[in-house]
């Protein structure tokens, strides 16, 4: 009994030597009293912010986004609207919703961010939810997908811009999934601003009404706090009601290490709350809610999310696999699938540029490995397969949304993971229709079929063209109408929609619009032009691979698929290129550019030679003719028996940009 009693007797005592050590700290000691007080505080104000959207209806609910070509302010419009609802504290951090480090650096929006806010209009709260999207053709797709969530899109115009290729993309989208409009012209205070213009492009090209635009600038904050009454009055609420059965559809996802998958979900029937069984439609698997919660702006738990809001939740045992998060899938409660009918989903996005990926050292091989899995789970729109080259080594195939795609996940690679990386040129996917009726679509250079093949067992081949729309000044129409025809361009349409201004409509092989067209077209028109496209079709073209060869031996990193057109050309460039990063050798080395079995360009580096004349004088012709024929039966002989070495920092060099 004495030896039960123990444990009793030792915390007593433990509480009495702690009520003894109490005097020694001050009674006005921060550090106790701080932490306690800022808790209550947290809790309180996430009660507060719970109890405010609990009593607003869902006549109340604005969900919009923001959609313009690429750096028109999308996201100084947002910054300015979360300050002005009081979100974020005014003054704060810039682009509070770019959250990546290349985002900032470059200042584009890569991935679609969204946030929660709440604003008091006439006396009423009014629940809003913003997405800022990205303005890049690479990224339509997040685009897209914002749209499903949102009754309404803000329309930004640069006033000193006006119209661009990408505005009128995002216009003809949004138009198309029946969302209402509202043009916002920004940037008006610029010296060089021309707000009539931008006003008379959007009635002339959108057919949309110039008197209901709202003239602002987000940078100053001049007439911003006109856009939300536009918005309340104008975008209609969101359909739903909470009583329904659970009904929600997948927007978006990205991967946490300590919760898994996290999915951002729009709300359309019935609520969902910590501890609920759901069912997804498109695998069939069952998971238990762990947390719900909103943007606001960074991730704000709630006890409840209801019909038409838009929110984060994530599981509890967590979904580990971000594949089983299927963007465009409908969600609903366990047991209610045969009775809740699936929301109509998402066209998964389809890559259009590869490139293939090598480490610098091949003992880092690991390390980014882990690196490119990490950046592959937040980012699902990349395709990943290994790949291994007898020049450098083992990598990885990578299939990317467009060119910037493929820069913006290179630059994420180097900036959070530190990795070092051989990117090669882009390439494009191929289709191949053999004798036998089959279809294959070729993405490594390296397998496409040889000239032989081609002959005898290929009926057919076919690369891919795209629609592209380029917005230009009139004074640079006839260099941009030489630059597309020169890269096998046919025109569709030429329109002038406005005095001054251009929509030139070209067919493009994709092959040469990923070769640095929008480089070029920005350099023929001195950064005037802007330029959208989409997947148009396959069609039958005259293509071969070109390969470098090496004494005879092709390099299989360095092939390409390219019109016959662009042979000659293409290959004088590389073996000039690859000569010029290459050692000499012991003995001679050919540097060759083959399309099919034809020789298109090549160059020699000479061996090193030892003077064997040196020690002769005066000595007789046919003497000096003994050694040097001597000498040359040398070099036969070791070009016979001996392997060229080409350094791998010669394919660094030769694949570096």
């Amino acid at each position: 009994m004495r030896r039960c009693f123990q444990p009793i007797h030792k915390a007593q005592a433990a509480s009495r030597s702690l009520s003894l050590l109490k005097p020694c700290f001050p009674r006005s000691s921060p550090f106790p009293q701080f932490s306690s007080s800022r808790h209550a505080s947290t809790t309180r104000s996430v009660s507060d912010l719970e109890r405010r959207i609990s009593d607003i209806p869902l006549d109340r609910f604005r969900n919009f986004c923001i959609v313009a070509h690429v750096d028109h302010g999308k996201s100084t419009l947002s910054d300015r609207l979360l300050e002005l609802t009081g979100t974020i504290e005014p003054g704060g951090n810039k682009q509070i919703l770019d959250k990546l480090d290349v985002e900032r650096e470059r200042g584009i929006t890569v991935k679609a961010q969204t946030c929660t806010m709440i604003y008091n209009y006439r006396g009423q709260d009014y629940l809003l939810h913003l997405v800022d999207t990205p303005g890049h053709v690479d990224f339509r797709a997040e685009v897209s997908r914002s749209y499903a969530s949102c009754g309404g899109a803000l329309l930004l115009v640069d006033a000193s811009q006006g119209v661009q290729a990408q505005t009128v993309a995002n216009f003809y989208l949004a138009f198309s999934q029946g969302l209402h409009l509202i043009p916002i012209i920004n940037k008006v205070d610029l010296a060089s601003a021309d707000a009539p213009r931008a006003l008379e492009q959007i009635q002339s090209t959108f057919e949309l009404d110039a008197d209901k635009a709202v003239l602002i600038s987000a940078k100053t904050g001049l007439n911003v706090g006109a856009v939300l009454p536009t918005v309340i009055e104008n975008i209609p609420a969101p359909n739903g009601d909470h009583l329904k059965p659970l009904r929600l559809l997948l927007v978006d996802s990205w991967y946490s290490n300590y919760k898994g998958v996290i999915l951002l979900v729009r709300i359309f029937d019935g609520s969902i709350k910590a501890g609920d069984h759901v069912i997804s439609f498109a695998t069939g698997l069952k998971y238990i809610v762990g947390e719900v919660g909103i943007m606001h702006p960074d991730q704000t738990p709630q006890t409840v999310i209801r019909a038409g809001q838009v929110g984060y939740i994530f599981f509890n045992p967590g979904m580990k696999r971000s594949q089983e998060a299927k963007v465009g899938d409908t969600y609903t409660t366990a047991g209610f699938e045969t009775i809740v009918q699936p929301l109509p989903g998402f066209e998964e996005p389809k890559p259009m540029v590869f490139v293939a990926a090598f480490p610098v050292d091949q003992n880092n091989y690991a390390h980014l490995e882990d690196s490119i899995s990490q950046i592959v789970l937040n980012d699902r729109s990349v395709t990943l397969m290994k790949e291994n080259s007898e020049a450098l080594g083992a990598g990885w195939r990578l299939g990317f949304l467009g060119t910037l795609h493929c820069s913006v996940f290179e630059d994420r690679l180097r900036q959070e993971h530190g990795a070092s990386i051989i990117i090669t040129p882009p390439t494009v996917p191929f289709k191949v229709l053999w004798s036998n009726g089959k279809e294959e679509i070729i993405q490594n250079p390296a397998d496409f079929p040889d000239k032989e093949a081609t002959n005898s067992r290929v009926t057919e081949l076919q690369e891919p063209y795209v629609s592209a729309t380029i917005t230009l000044p009139e004074e640079y129409l006839g260099k941009v109408i030489e630059l597309c025809e020169s890269n096998r361009g046919e025109q569709k349409e030429l329109q002038f929609f406005t005095a001054a201004q251009v929509i030139l409509k070209y067919d493009l092989p994709l092959a040469h619009l990923v070769d640095d067209f929008f480089g070029k077209l920005k350099s023929v028109t001195k950064g005037y032009a802007s330029l959208d496209y989409e997947e148009a079709e396959w069609r039958k073209s005259n293509i071969v691979k070109l390969q470098l060869l090496v004494n005879k031996i092709p390099v299989d990193t360095i092939a390409r698929v390219v019109h016959t057109s662009q042979t000659d050309r293409l290959g004088r460039q590389w073996v000039t290129k690859f000569k010029e990063h290459v050692d000499r050798q012991m003995f001679e080395v050919v540097i060759q550019a083959a399309a099919g079995k034809r020789i298109v360009a090549r160059e020699t580096i000479k061996p090193f030679r030892k003077d064997v004349l040196q020690k002769l004088h005066a000595s007789d012709v046919s003497r000096r003719r003994k050694l040097l024929e001597k000498q040359k039966e040398g070099r036969k002989k070791l070009r016979a028996v001996g392997n060229i070495s080409i350094d791998q920092k010669a394919f660094q060099g030769f694949l570096a940009k």
